[in-house]
Formats: structure tokens, sequence, C-alpha cells
């Protein structure tokens, strides 16, 4: 009921509903884990969290940051604010299981923080459950809610410990969360944000700025954040601003007011009393190029996100919330651009700030409404005073900065300690976690039979596998050694099973760059071929192909492509890889996730390949969790480094730096098809539509033809996927596209410490 009366009250909310109940677009769903998602409830927390999100970009580059906030105007302003910093902004799920583990299971965040003050059950209880780390940053329990969060010390007491960390933005506030249950260890005195706010003002080409140059007022004047009463005897906080400036105007006829409600909701009340008091004002919403004001004259700033900016041209700043019982605002802004800031008596939220500034004499504090314009006509009639007094106010504001910092120190430490698990949903998850067993039960017995047959060809053999289902960049990983052996004077010869060929033999064993079809290879060993630098054994009898190629071929080392599993077959040294993007499969065996077999797999690995690290900040929790299994294979890393785009019709190949194509639609159908469109996005490709597919897909005309219709649509000028989808193209694929010329992806696995990554396998080779 309570999500009717808000809707009904504010049809704007219906709109919101589906994503508080955990259901988020699709492009917020994430393939594999490692997201952040950072929650701000309202306005002020987004405010004052824009420098921390910033800070994240550049600690965490690779890595997809989400936010989620509570209100409409929160959601409004993170969405102008955030744009550029935030991956995605979404409202915040209820407080409920299935919508947090809906979100979760979509966001996959390796890290979960929690700003200021929302200490939700199950939120931190499914968090950890998750896997994901959970912080809470600029932690604040201010003087008026802490009375009510005492009271339920009991409940809190079971949540609170869930948080990996705690900053709190004082000591005292970090004694208040220790009160309330919080453990003493992991919480901190870090600071506050709004210390951190960067000081920016608006820019030459704001309508206010331009006004302000019209208007050129001798003395210019902003109430901030004022609010209504919040309790009997309260002032009406507008009502006051507007009696001190009827005092103030006659005797300073360039005054200029400029007044800013707190709430939107508020604007259209304020503009009726400013009508009814024969104010001239204008207001902002309405505001035009060649609008002016003859002074002393109200502004009205009926706008969400533009003050903070606009401090730097004031020269006195009242702030709202102190009046009213309301706790107070943030006077950290103006205080940053040196200007002298007048408070009430009520700073309860702020107390620490306030107390400061107080001590410093930093501020001017008044005591009620009547005392406004007292303070104001001083001000302004004591220039010097005005000066010191935001002097010092900058001084203390700038005493307290570090709390950003502090917090991004905090992610970094907490995020490679922490790779979640993938969660299905139920009933869903119950069927599959007994399938699993049986599937990990099954995979035991036959690799036990297979390992008891294993034969041994007269060649050494090199397996390059890994443990998920879906691709993990072996095909470019094997092209990559095969290249790098022919270097160093080697013979190679790959053998592959050829997932889904239709070709009758049991085996086929092909020269480097034999011309034969996709459909009777299959499209992995299509790729191998045309590289031209092996000859290929295709089957799935790997020792029978391997006999024929040591027969055929003067090959003396054999590249088993996907062979982890194929335990039929002994081998030399066997290099698993593990894809930064999506490492462990959600955590579980198929198909409850996407584990071929258990993690403890890993201790059969000689060396560990990291592929597609140029796309995750995700290493260092991979190694964390790969040396649980195996603590002695080397680990190395590896990045797909594109090369050229070439034109499918025709085979001309243009740099990648030079694309000749304005905006693309892409499509692919690969086992981690986000590892193709991260790749998109470093090369900086527009892309007009987005389309996957299923590992190996085989394109039919029909499809092609509903492709290219849909991505005209969006406005593409071009086609672009991958080699291995280009080679699963049907008959007559370009004019099928046409108009739209097609366009894939020519790359390459380049391994850092490549050649201590070669000595590594040729020291296992000459056991």
């Amino acid at each position: 009921m309570y999500f009717v009366f808000r809707a009904l009250a504010n049809p704007a909310y219906w709109r919101t509903l589906p994503q508080r109940f955990g259901f988020l677009p699709h492009p917020f769903r994430q393939t594999g884990p490692g997201s952040i998602w950072l929650h701000a409830v309202s306005v002020g927390e987004v405010l004052s969290c824009v420098e921390f999100l910033r800070a994240l970009r550049l600690a965490f580059p690779q890595t997809r940051l989400f936010v989620s906030t509570s209100t409409l105007a929160g959601r409004a302003l993170a969405g102008e604010k955030l744009a550029g910093l935030a991956h995605g902004v979404f409202y915040a799920p209820v407080d409920t299981v299935w919508a947090l583990r809906r979100v979760l299971r979509a966001l996959r965040p390796s890290l979960v923080i929690v700003a200021e003050t929302e200490i939700w059950p199950n939120l931190f209880r499914e968090v950890k459950r998750s896997g994901a780390g959970l912080a809470t940053v600029n932690g604040r329990l201010s003087d008026r809610a802490y009375p009510r969060y005492r009271a339920l010390r009991w409940f809190f007491r079971a949540v609170l410990p869930a948080a990996d960390a705690i900053l709190a933005q004082s000591e005292p506030i970090r004694q208040r969360f220790i009160a309330l249950g919080a453990p003493p260890a992991r919480t901190h005195a870090a600071g506050n944000f709004k210390y951190d706010f960067d000081a920016r003002p608006a820019s030459s080409d704001s309508p206010v700025r331009r006004l302000l140059d019209r208007v050129r007022p001798a003395q210019f004047w902003i109430a901030a954040s004022t609010m209504p009463p919040a309790a009997p005897g309260d002032p009406d906080e507008d009502d006051a601003v507007l009696d001190a400036f009827s005092r103030l105007a006659p005797r300073h006829p360039g005054l200029l007011l400029m007044l800013v409600p707190r709430k939107p909701e508020r604007f259209d009340d304020v503009a009726r009393k400013l009508t009814a008091a024969g104010f001239r004002f204008l207001r902002r919403s309405h505001l035009s190029e060649s609008d002016t004001l003859a002074l002393p004259a109200v502004l009205l700033l009926d706008s969400i996100g533009e003050l903070s900016g606009l401090f730097a041209a004031a020269d006195i700043v009242f702030m709202g919330g102190t009046l009213a019982r309301r706790g107070g605002h943030n006077i950290l802004e103006p205080a940053l651009f040196s200007k002298p800031v007048i408070i009430g008596p009520h700073m309860e939220n702020f107390q620490a700030i306030a107390d400061d500034f107080r001590a410093a004499g930093a501020c001017v504090a008044i005591a009620s409404a009547a005392d406004l314009a007292g303070a104001l006509e001083d001000l302004i009639e004591t220039p010097e005073r005005a000066r010191e007094t935001g002097r010092r106010a900058r001084a203390c504001a700038e005493a307290g900065r570090g709390a950003t910092a502090r917090a991004v120190a905090l992610a970094r430490e907490l995020y490679p300690t922490h790779l979640p698990r993938y969660r299905s949903a139920q009933p869903w998850c119950a069927v599959a976690g007994l399938m699993a067993r049986l599937w990990s039960w099954g995979g035991r017995r036959r690799q036990a039979r297979d390992f008891s047959q294993r034969r041994q060809l007269n060649a050494p053999v090199i397996s390059i596998g890994n443990l998920t289902l879906g691709g993990t960049g072996k095909t470019p990983c094997v092209l990559s050694l095969a290249a790098a052996l022919r270097q160093r004077g080697r013979k190679p010869g790959i053998l592959t099973r050829g997932y889904g060929r239709q070709s009758p033999e049991k085996q086929l064993v092909l020269a480097p760059g034999a011309n034969v079809s996709a459909t009777h290879t299959g499209d992995e060993p299509q790729l191998f071929l045309r590289s031209g630098l092996a000859p290929v054994g295709v089957g799935g009898d790997r020792f029978a192909a391997g006999v024929a190629l040591l027969r055929d071929f003067a090959v003396d080392v054999l590249l088993l492509d996907d062979g982890f599993q194929h335990r039929r077959l002994a081998r030399d040294v066997d290099i698993v890889l593990v894809d930064a993007l999506n490492p462990f499969g959600g955590g579980s065996v198929f198909p409850l996730g996407r584990l071929r077999e258990p993690m403890a797999g890993l201790e059969r690995a000689d060396l560990i390949l990291l592929t597609r690290s140029e796309s995750s900040d995700l290493g260092p929790a991979i190694v964390r969790q790969v040396r649980a299994w195996n603590s002695t294979a080397p680990i190395f890393q590896a990045r797909l480094e594109p090369h050229a785009w070439v034109e499918h019709r025709t085979g001309r190949r243009f740099p990648t730096a030079e694309k000749p194509f304005a905006t693309a639609g892409a499509f692919c159908g690969l086992g981690n098809p986000q590892g193709f469109h991260r790749t998109l996005e470093r090369l900086g490709v527009p892309l007009a539509d987005w389309l996957e597919f299923h590992d190996h897909h085989r394109y039919r005309p029909g499809e092609l033809r509903h492709l290219a219709a849909q991505f005209r649509a969006k406005g593409a000028t071009a086609l672009v996927t991958t080699q291995k989808d280009a080679v699963n193209l049907c008959e007559g694929a370009d004019d099928l596209l046409a108009p739209l010329p097609l366009y894939w992806l020519d790359v390459s696995l380049v391994v850092d410490h490549e050649e201590e990554f070669l000595d590594q396998i040729e020291s296992r080779l000459s056991r």
C-alpha cells in the first residue's frame, strides 16, 4: 500500500517501481563478477560522493561502477552529476530478499559501498551471502537520529557486524556505530566527504552567471537550501529570508538575493510569496538570454544541482535548515569558496563541522530569524570582516580534507579479497544444485576412467584448456603459442575436437591453409587452418588424430586445444586459462554455474594464464583464489591486442585507429561476449546496437537480413563482429547484409613476459 500511496501522490513514482522491485534494464546485467555498487540515498549523499566516484574511476579503470538512489530528486541529480563517472544509475531495491537478489544477480558486484546511514538488514545479509565485500563510507549518525537508532540497538547488533568496514565521519560518530553493534576493529573515524568537495565555479556559459554579468549587483547574497518549519515555533525560512531582504533593500539598492528552496515542491509556493510581497524577481526555470533585473531584486533558483558552482559568485551565504529544526545543511561548499556563512542554531546533522567553524570564528552564528537581517547588514557594512570570516572558513574546510582518499584506499583493500558467487533464483537454484552434483560425480568417474586408459604420443603435448564452459581465449592462445614455438625453431601441430563440424570422417588431418569449409571442420579448426601456422588434426579421438599428424607431417610438438578435461591423451604441460572477465563461472559446477569441474581441478595445472587481463581489475582477487587451490603453478597475464579491421567482402585491412565506419552495429556468438564488447569500448567504437548469440552460432540468411534491418533502423553505418563469427556466416552474407558493410576485428593474444612463459613451457618439455 505504501507504494500505491506514493504513486498516487506523485505519478512519476510509478515508473520507478520495476527497479525498486529489482528489475534492472538489460545494459546493467554483467556476464561476470567485479562491478562496484555504491548506494547514495538522496541529493545530499549523491553530491558528497561525486569526488569519491571520480577517484574510484581512476583507481578501478576497468570496473563497472553503478549507483543507486532512493529518491526521485536523488536519481535526477545522479543522472546529471554522475554522467561519465557511473556506468549506470538506478533506484535502490526495497529491502526484501527477492528484490536484492535480482539486483545482485544483475550487477554481480565484488564490492558494495553504502554512503552515510543506510543500515538495511537484508541488504547487508544478501551482499555477504553473495561473497561481495561490504563497506559503509562517510558514515553518519546525527544527534537527532541517534536516539532512534539506539532504541533499536538490539536489532542493529545483528546487522552491523556484516560490514567489512565502516568509515565514520568523526570519532564521536564512530563511537555511536560501535554502541549500535559495529565491530570496533573494523570501524574507523575517517573524516567527512564533504570536506573533499571540488570547489569549481559555475562555467561562464551558465545562464545565471550571464545574468549576473548583465545585472552586476553591488551585493550578492545567497539563501541556500531554505526549509519550512519542522516543529511548532519554527520559522518558515523562506519567510525569514524575504523579511530580511525587505529590511535591507531600501538601504542597499544594488542588492541581489538568490533564494534556493531545498525542496522542489516548494518552488511554486515561494514564487507566489514573492509575487504577493511585490518583489521584483525572476525564476531560473524561466530565464532567457535577454532577461535582466532592476535591483534590488530576487532570483529564485528553482533548479537541482546548480547551486554549488554559484557560491563562487556570492558575497555572503545564509545556510538554510539551520533556523528551523532541520539539523542544518552542508556549509563546506561555500566555505571552500572563501565565503562568509551565516548559520542558525540548528546544525545537529553537521555538529562536528559547526563546532570547528564556531571555535575558529569561521562562520557567523545567529540565534533566531530576527537576527538574520542584522548579521547580513554587519557583513555588508564591514567587508574586511566578511573577507576574514571567509578566509577562516576556507582554512577550516581544507584542514578536514582526506576522507575520500581514505575511502578509496579501503576500496582498494577490500576489492582484491572478494570474488562473488553467482546465486541463481529459486526454484531453479535447488534443481540446478542437484544436477550439478550429478555432473560432478559423472565428471569424476569419466576422468578417472579416461586417465586409467590414457595413451602417450611420440611427441610432447601441450594442453591449453580451462575450467569453465565457454570462451576464455583458448583459440587465440593456441595460435599465439604456435607462432611463438615456430619462432623458437619448433614444428607444432594442433589437435582439436572440431565442435559442431558436419563431416563423416572420424579424423581430419589438414595442411596449413587447407581450403576446407567451416561446416566440414568446425569454426575453431577453420581459424587454425587460415592462420597457416601449423597442420591441424580434427577429431574426437585426439590420440588417433595426433598419430595421423605425426605420420603425415614432421611435427615435433602438439598443441592440444581445449584439452584440460581430455584425460585420455597424456600431456607434458597443462596450461589452464582463466578469463579475467568471468574467472570461475559463478563458482559452481554446471548447470548451477559454468564450471566444467570443481575448482579443485586447478591442482593439476602446470601454468595458469589470466586472459583478458586488460579488461578487468580483478587480477589480484583471481590470483588469490587460484592460490587457494594451486600454490606453485606460475601465473601469467595475457591480453587481446587488436591489429586491424578487415572488410569481410574484400579482405581489405584498416588500422584500428582509422576505423572505416562512423557508427556500428555489433554482434557475436562467443562463450563470453563481454570480452568483445569491452574491446570495442577500448577502441572507442560508437555502437548503435549490440546483439549476442550463443557460442559457435551459425548464422542463417533470415537472421542476417533481420539483423541488418535492425541495425540500420538504429542508425548503424556498418556491422562489426569477430573473426570466429565471420567464419560462421552463411553463403552470400555480404549481399544479405547490404548496404551495410561488414568488418571483423583481427586480434591476437599477447602474453606479458612471454619469454619467461615460453621458457617455463620448454623446461617442462625437456624433463
